[in-house]
């Protein structure tokens, strides 16, 4: 599969598994059906449109492609019927968040290259699509957002998974393999991160 075409296919992965994180956020804040569906969207696209202005892939993709616009929709409706049985495992939002993170991270450097950034600019961009859509979630439902403190660390595995795609991009390896490699290597980070406690470092001197 050409890196276009199965960067296309890892985000729609992406898509969902963010949606359906962002429609959790919603259960948990007691927001009503709309509400729900607005944070899955938000959640789901927010970063792969702010990474598509960057690179000039206009309009972005959440706006020409039916998929894009209608996966989010059925996380929601999803979790609008089951809610009961996911939101008694609190993780289970960690969790889908932290598969989206690595699929985003990953695929947003993939399509940055194919469109011509610098691998430095690709991997930048990388995290900028995957957290993107997590804060803009945060912001909507009266959270910090979690980058800008990165507790259990967050963007710390986002730009490990991008550096990986775009390290692999200069040396030569390409494809499916590498993208879904790079994938799960920031998701296993994120999640051990949270098992383990893993904080990113302060400033010396500052404490809790």
């Amino acid at each position: 599969m050409e890196p276009g075409a199965f960067a296309a296919a890892l985000d729609l992965a992406g898509i969902f598994v963010f949606a359906v994180s962002g429609a959790l956020a919603a259960v948990r804040q007691r927001l009503d059906v709309v509400g729900m569906v607005v944070l899955a969207e938000i959640t789901a696209l927010g970063g792969g449109i702010l990474r598509d202005l960057v690179i000039g892939a206009v309009p972005p993709a959440a706006f020409t492609s039916l998929g894009y616009a209608l996966t989010p929709l059925v996380a929601s409706a999803l979790v609008f019927f089951w809610h009961p049985q996911v939101t008694r495992l609190y993780p289970a939002v960690l969790f889908f968040d932290a598969a989206g993170l690595g699929l985003f991270c990953a695929t947003g450097t993939l399509k940055a290259l194919v469109y011509g950034l610098s691998p430095l600019h690709a991997a930048l961009l990388g995290v900028v699509t995957a957290c993107g859509g997590g804060i803009l979630r945060d912001m909507l439902s009266g959270q910090i957002p979690s980058v800008l403190y990165d507790r259990q660390l967050y963007a710390l595995p986002a730009a490990l998974g991008s550096s990986v795609v775009a390290v692999s991009w200069v040396l030569g390896p390409r494809g499916g393999v590498v993208t879904t490699s790079a994938a799960v290597l920031a998701f296993g980070l994120r999640v051990l991160a949270l098992r383990r406690g893993w904080r990113a470092p302060r400033p010396r001197g500052v404490h809790d």
